[in-house]
């Protein structure tokens, strides 16, 4: 056999090859459940639209409140854990200032929940 035509056949036994490889990993998607759609409302630009209301309540409330802003402008530069110890402690100190920031958060909450946070983690899961 030349090697001209060893060539051409091993071409062709490796490209079977690979193109009956390809389509046996391609079998098990093709019967797989396809992904379900996001809930109504979760979309991308949904979630976007929520998380930038709920930013700018946040920052109207920051800037209507000096003694809040002051506080968590603060915070910058200090460990994660750090801050979080120091938000915990001026919640605990400062109730309702906690109660009216969690409750302008909500909506992102709510949102992330309905739309997937299957973890609660703070990821929507499903987009």
């Amino acid at each position: 056999m030349s090697l001209n035509v060893r060539r051409t056949v091993a071409g062709i036994l490796g490209a079977g090859a690979f193109t009956g490889a390809t389509l046996f990993a391609a079998v098990p998607t093709a019967f797989a459940e396809p992904v379900p759609p996001p809930p109504p409302n979760c979309t991308a630009a949904d979630l976007a639209g929520v998380a930038s209301g709920v930013s700018a309540s946040t920052s109207a409330y920051l800037f209507t409140h000096p003694e809040v802003n002051t506080f968590f402008t603060s915070l910058h530069g200090l460990p994660h854990d750090e801050i979080q110890a120091k938000v915990d402690e001026y919640f605990t100190a400062n109730p309702q200032i906690g109660a009216e920031l969690k409750n302008i958060r909500k909506p992102l909450q709510d949102s992330r929940i309905r739309c997937g946070d299957v973890d609660s983690d703070g990821d929507v899961d499903i987009l």
